[in-house]
């Protein structure tokens, strides 16, 4: 079973290098008979002999005890078959640090019990057959490390050596703490998808709110952007497609398999680390030039034509067909823009934003016109997002959600003003230059019912699936196995029944 695994583990991590540690007696754990130290534990041989244990058929031995810093790993917490071990918390406890999270209480006692509430969700996910792509997976994972590198400014060489992990394995390592958390996170929203409130609960929870409780609701903008691609030169688009080529020849003479080819040249890091391959995927998420090749593939022996998408150059290699889903592989090439190309677009964009200021033209109708990107083209530049809380689009940002190079040149912009050129890489990992006009800002304020009563009814909502959610919690704990550490006796847990 995962809990006497886990058990075992914790117990061999200390023996050998420190001799025995006390260990709580887990009397009542399925298929485990009161163990306390080593006594009891039955189905392992040749524990008598270990340093630090005394001789199995001495009823009087006592286990020798270690200080509690000495211990270099333990089990501090079992919810069901899942052990929570002493490292686990110290993961945590780090990765908060560096990310400069603070812990509501204390954090000794708030972080198992975190760990331990999520793996109750998990359990629940499991039961339900709660999936995530592998896709949604990388991409969360490139986020988080894009994140910590913007807190080294950039540098992937002091990211390593503050985490003592290349970026390769930061990825590795990540991969299944985002993948649970998403399975979380989708299990909390089927279990309160069902809630709702009416304008009149809306009206009245704010009406019995006393003032200085009222919800503030942080500073949004509006944007428009005109965005302009850089040209590439041919002869760098010559270049990729001729290692494209070179990888291919390499493939169909045995040189190499597409799979290590992917893995070590491939720039698209959410699959280059699986050899390239997407999973199973239907055609409307992928873009429709790769679509259209990846769906006429019938020989997975054959590599495809080189394939130009708008996240670059790719050859693809089919796996397999299942229904009206495909699964393939490829490598993506980006080729680099010079910054001569970047120099040229800044400079016709700035002339344009000229023109604008001189009246010539409008904003509007320079984003209609003139620019390149196709998600804003057609809304006259505007720039929108799904709002967290509805799933609904809208086109008010509040400035961390913006890309940050967006966020900062707006920052500071009067409502109707059009900003200089600026370089910025987009969501699909492309060079792009961009000029911005602040179409509108609404300062931070305490929410009026009459103003922001959208925003009210996401509160209520939120105050409604939070007591849900709680109230599983709660009634979930009293189905499940757990067992704590006795260092965990005096902790004050935002939920009760850990104890059993």
């Amino acid at each position: 079973m995962k809990q006497t695994r886990n058990l075992i583990l914790a117990i061999l991590v200390a023996v050998p290098l420190l001799g025995i540690a006390t260990i709580p007696n887990y009397t009542g754990l399925p298929g485990i008979s009161g163990i306390s130290g080593m006594s009891g534990l039955s189905g392992i041989s040749g524990l008598s002999g270990m340093p630090g244990t005394a001789p199995a058929d001495s009823a009087k031995a006592t286990p020798t005890a270690i200080p509690q810093h000495a211990i270099i790993d333990e089990v501090v917490w079992v919810v069901g078959d899942e052990a929570i071990l002493k490292s686990d918390v110290e993961a945590s406890r780090m990765q908060a640090a560096m990310e400069g999270r603070k812990w509501s209480g204390d954090p000794d006692c708030t972080i198992p019990e975190q760990i331990a509430v999520q793996k109750l969700f998990l359990h629940q996910a499991d039961i339900d057959s709660i999936e995530v792509t592998d896709a949604d997976v990388a991409q969360d994972v490139e986020q988080q490390i894009n994140y910590w590198l913007e807190m080294v400014d950039g540098s992937r060489e002091r990211l390593e050596e503050y985490k003592h992990q290349s970026i390769s394995e930061m990825r590795t390592q990540m991969r299944q703490e985002f993948k649970d958390r998403q399975k979380v996170q989708k299990m909390k929203m089927k279990l309160v998808e069902d809630i709702a409130v009416t304008p009149a609960e809306v009206r009245r929870y704010f009406a019995e709110l006393p003032q200085d409780s009222l919800p503030f609701v942080p500073t949004e903008v509006e944007v428009q952007i005109v965005c302009m691609t850089p040209r590439i030169e041919p002869e760098e688009i010559n270049r990729v497609k001729e290692e494209l080529r070179e990888y291919t020849d390499r493939v169909n003479k045995g040189e190499s398999t597409f799979q290590t080819l992917a893995r070590l040249y491939s720039e698209d890091p959410g699959t280059a680390r699986r050899g390239g391959e997407l999973g199973l995927t239907g055609r409307g998420t992928l873009d429709p030039a790769f679509a259209a090749v990846a769906f006429n593939l019938t020989d997975p022996k054959k590599i495809s034509k080189i394939v130009e998408s708008e996240f670059g150059f790719h050859i693809i290699q089919l796996v397999e067909k299942r229904g009206d889903k495909v699964n393939v592989r490829h490598i993506l090439k980006k080729p680099i823009v010079s910054d001569e190309s970047v120099k040229q677009a800044l400079g016709r964009l700035d002339s344009i934003a000229n023109d604008i200021r001189g009246g010539k033209f409008s904003f509007e109708d320079a984003a209609s016109m003139l620019s390149d990107d196709k998600d804003t083209r057609n809304n006259k530049g505007l720039m929108s997002t799904n709002a967290m809380q509805t799933g609904k689009a809208t086109s008010r940002f509040q400035l961390q959600d913006l890309p940050p190079e967006i966020a900062k040149v707006v920052d500071t912009m009067k409502v109707g003003q059009v900003s200089r050129a600026f370089q910025m890489i987009n969501q699909r990992g492309k060079t792009v230059c961009v000029i911005a006009k602040l179409k509108n800002r609404v300062e931070g304020h305490k929410a009026t019912i009459t103003e922001d009563f959208q925003v009210m009814k996401e509160v209520v909502l939120g105050k409604r699936r939070d007591e849900k959610l709680h109230q599983w919690v709660v009634d979930k704990i009293k189905t499940v196995y757990t067992r704590l550490n006795d260092n965990y006796n005096g902790c004050k847990f935002e939920y009760e029944g850990w104890f059993k």
